[in-house]
């Protein structure tokens, strides 16, 4: 297979380098986020235009080789690249473009957070998304996409308004609400099943000044914390939200407001006084800030693992089993995090698009990060049991962007049997042949 590959990549007329061992870039391309996904894949081809997408993805298919997407390389499983197959590295296909008359913003396949942030922002304009600026645009969206824009304007997916798409037979289609609408409904949940998205089409939103408070508490006050913010942001409306991080440093409480600046002290201060112990403070941020301040935490090489679910809210079981999972993580980065959810998001009807989880009042996640080596085992272990036992209180549907274990069952208890087998019928006509199977699968059904 592997000559058969690059006697493909030769003859398909790249006008980009194909990269493979022995290149001077290849130990650079072949990186990508989390330190666990050390991959070596026989080629790695990073597009120029759309063309060079189609060429690439008609050599993998044809010489049947695995095929790996990378857009911001940020795939916990590392499904952004593969052994002995090829890569496409989306990276330089990065663009923003904004259309101030339409008020919309058309984005690369390769574009990360940060760049859409730094095109969007200093104009006034936002569109909600994640909330590391390294993350790429491409697989966040394609998952769901949620941040602290959420409440107020939902998932990065009810800001789309359509996508120019590589198929696995190499045609580029566009979809939107009124152009292939089945495809459009997919592409909003499904992750990348269905092809290579090279173009994005996201509504702007006006943004407005940020105000955050962050509080650090100690973590034996963890109960009184998590039980005092949990009914204190059952009052708060959709300009608000709050997210907590527990590990062994303490039970960190952000908690931010984007709207009228007079409320802000008001509804944020509370917050800094659910318990004792407290330290921090309110603080007027730059938008770009707020994306970007945990860029550093979770740097490129570090080590992850995830395990994530909803929330209807914080219960006092999940509480427990947040003071008693720290109490045993193994290392110093373990964490528990969750956001809160609900406002925007829960305006639109659950079967509107393929993400599962509209009604959540949170998404959790057992996080542990590290980075040495010798501690996967016992890391990776900590994070499903943790995953585990948080669970216990979840509600149906998962969030496919945010799990660090791959196979059949992922996607299924994502997505529930009948999303499921309507996505299952949608990859069967656009990739019969599962070519695009790196990612949380959906195997083609008629």
């Amino acid at each position: 297979m592997s000559n058969s590959l690059l006697d493909a990549l030769s003859t398909a007329e790249l006008l980009c380098p194909v990269i493979t061992a022995g290149h001077e870039d290849y130990d650079r391309y072949r990186k990508v986020w989390n330190g666990i996904a050390d991959r070596l894949p026989l080629a790695i081809v990073r597009p120029q235009t759309v063309e060079d997408v189609q060429k690439a993805v008609r050599a993998a298919a044809s010489s049947g080789a695995l095929l790996a997407v990378r857009g911001g390389g940020h795939s916990f499983p590392g499904l952004s690249t593969c052994d002995d197959g090829l890569v496409l590295d989306m990276s330089l296909l990065r663009s923003a473009v904004i259309d101030d008359d339409n008020q919309t913003v058309e984005v690369g396949g390769g574009a990360l957070l940060g760049d859409l942030d730094r095109t969007t922002v200093p104009k006034g304009y936002v569109v909600p998304a994640g909330v590391i600026s390294h993350t790429g645009v491409a697989g966040l969206t394609l998952g769901g996409g949620m941040g602290w824009a959420s409440r107020k304007y939902g998932l990065t997916i009810d800001s789309l308004l359509g996508a120019e798409i590589v198929t696995a037979s190499g045609d580029i289609v566009w979809t939107s609400a009124t152009w292939n609408p089945e495809l459009f409904w997919g592409i909003r949940g499904g992750g990348g099943n269905f092809g290579i998205v090279t173009r994005f089409k996201f509504r702007l939103h006006a943004l407005t000044g940020i105000v955050a408070g962050q509080w650090t508490y100690p973590m034996e006050n963890a109960r009184q914390v998590l039980s005092s913010l949990r009914d204190r942001a059952r009052q708060q409306p959709r300009d608000f939200t709050v997210s907590f991080t527990a590990s062994q440093s303490g039970i960190n409480v952000t908690a931010v407001w984007s709207g009228d600046a007079g409320l802000a002290r008001a509804t944020l201060s509370p917050f800094g006084a659910l318990a004792d112990g407290a330290s921090g403070g309110l603080e007027n941020l730059s938008y770009l800030t707020l994306q970007s301040r945990n860029d550093v935490a979770f740097a490129w090489s570090r080590r992850y693992y995830v395990k994530g679910g909803f929330w209807s809210d914080i219960s006092d079981q999940a509480i427990e089993h947040i003071i008693d999972a720290i109490a045993h993580a193994p290392a110093p980065d373990c964490e528990i995090y969750a956001i809160q959810l609900g406002g925007a998001v829960s305006d639109i009807p659950d079967d509107a698009t393929a993400y599962t989880g509209r009604n959540a009042g949170y998404y959790w996640l057992s996080e542990p990060i590290w980075d040495n080596m010798a501690d996967d085992d016992k890391c990776i272990a900590w994070g499903r049991s943790t995953g585990r036992l948080l669970s216990d209180a979840s509600i149906t549907g998962n969030y496919v962007n945010e799990q660090g274990d791959t196979g059949s069952s992922v996607a299924r208890d994502a997505y529930g049997p009948e999303k499921y087998q309507r996505l299952a019928r949608l990859k069967a006509r656009l990739d019969p042949t599962n070519l695009f199977r790196l990612n949380q699968n959906i195997e083609p059904q008629e």
